[in-house]
């Protein structure tokens, strides 16, 4: 069993933890859990932080336990939030929790037989049927107000004088009574989770020691931020999700390869299971030139294979070659037209009807028709000529060479001026 805590530790994902839990874990395999509230039916990179700690601790030979708060999605964590979250329904909840499912099971081993295979349990499932009477005596009598009241997060929502509804404020006990639950039913010793998640994780150990006498341990990661003291994870287009329908393979790449070099030292230890030697080789390698993004890379590659495919990565590859000259038409017939677009997004595009695409009899005229490419015949003469324009990376010489070039998704063509500059005619029914 590898060291779970030294991990955490060299990897920079260690924020606080309860005494006690390092010897506890040095007793044998260990269960632990982290919750995901389904607010939405896919992860973001925000997530990948809690997701990385579970898979971490599973390599280190111990059991996780990844939550889907369906009782507590209903109700919303409170926890450094300005305002209250909306409730959802059953249905859109089920949705949520399904997605979520789906992109744990890329990280996390549920399928095997080994004795620490991951688990995936739903806390609506022990929260649907208890009564709110049972609740009170069962759970509520062993917390007190003062206990709640002392949390940051509960006191800072009051400071800033928004308020605090009953719900919110109960919240703390529902996840102390799963962390309980699980204690009791699943011999589940530890909870993990974000740094502001603390308040309410140490409930849950108070929850076990004042309700059954028992043991349990606390222990956070911290919440990730940039250099730059901006959002991690945001982007102007909003979130990065793990749905590739949200957030395409090629944004998330390309979000992982823009990173900056401090960021990216920090990152590809967080994001990554490359060993410590191999990260090390490679801030070496990129200390000696920066220019050439080893880490970026290094990073982009890892956490697009692991959340992704390996196939996808491929694809990525060939898009970003595609702006450097480095493709031919096979790479460009490759993409899907989603990565397509957003690789040339912004370029000027200029549409044409199926019908008068097909009777234009030669590349000059198409490229002529409107002065979206060419202002003039002439421009599209001189260029073609002398070697520079190409459509979808085949050079053409000739003016008046048919219009042959086969169709990029059946209804696009990139045409290319000199090395940089990118013209797309949209052919439409």
């Amino acid at each position: 069993m590898n060291d779970f805590i030294e991990e955490l530790k060299w990897r920079g994902m260690l924020q606080d933890m309860t005494a006690g839990i390092e010897e506890h874990l040095e007793k044998g395999r260990a269960t632990a859990y982290l919750g995901f509230d389904p607010t939405a039916d896919s992860l973001h990179i925000g997530h990948l932080v809690g997701v990385m700690t579970l898979l971490h601790f599973q390599r280190a030979g111990h059991q996780p336990v990844a939550l889907i708060g369906g009782a507590t999605g209903m109700i919303g964590d409170p926890s450094f939030k300005s305002a209250e979250r909306n409730l959802l329904d059953n249905e859109t909840l089920d949705s949520n929790i399904a997605g979520i499912q789906k992109q744990l099971e890329k990280f996390l081993d549920f399928g095997s037989e080994k004795a620490n295979k991951a688990l995936l349990v739903n806390n609506y499932d022990w929260m649907a049927d208890f009564s709110f009477l049972e609740f009170i005596r069962d759970v509520g009598k062993y917390i007190t107000v003062n206990y709640m009241m002392a949390k940051d997060s509960v006191k800072r929502r009051l400071e800033e004088g928004n308020g605090l509804s009953f719900t919110e404020f109960t919240y703390q006990l529902i996840q102390g009574y799963d962390f309980y639950h699980l204690w009791k039913n699943r011999n589940c010793s530890i909870q993990l989770g974000g740094s502001d998640q603390w308040g309410n994780i140490i409930t849950g150990t108070e929850l076990i020691r004042k309700k059954a006498g028992g043991e349990a341990y606390a222990l956070t990661v911290p919440l990730i931020t940039k250099a730059d003291g901006s959002k991690f994870g945001k982007t102007e287009g909003g979130s990065v999700w793990l749905d590739p329908e949200k957030t395409s393979p090629y944004a998330f790449y390309q979000f992982w390869l823009n990173v900056s070099d401090e960021d990216a030292s920090k990152y590809i230890r967080i994001f990554t299971t490359l060993d410590r030697n191999t990260i090390e080789d490679l801030e070496k390698e990129h200390q000696d030139a920066p220019h050439l993004r080893l880490l970026q890379k290094a990073i982009a590659r890892e956490i697009t294979i692991l959340v992704h495919s390996e196939a996808d990565y491929e694809m990525v590859l060939k898009a970003s070659g595609i702006l450097f000259g480095k493709s031919s038409l096979e790479d460009l017939a490759t993409l899907d037209e989603r990565t397509f677009l957003q690789v040339f997004e912004g370029v000027p595009v200029m549409e044409i009807n199926r019908t008068e695409y097909s009777q234009t009899e030669n590349v000059l005229d198409l490229l002529c028709r409107d002065q979206t490419i060419f202002a003039s015949k002439g421009e599209a003469r001189k260029l073609m000529q002398g070697g520079g324009l190409s459509i979808n990376k085949i050079k053409i010489t000739d003016p008046q060479v048919k219009n042959e070039v086969p169709l990029l998704q059946d209804k696009y063509l990139l045409v290319q001026k000199g090395k940089k500059n990118y013209f797309i005619i949209a052919v439409s029914n």
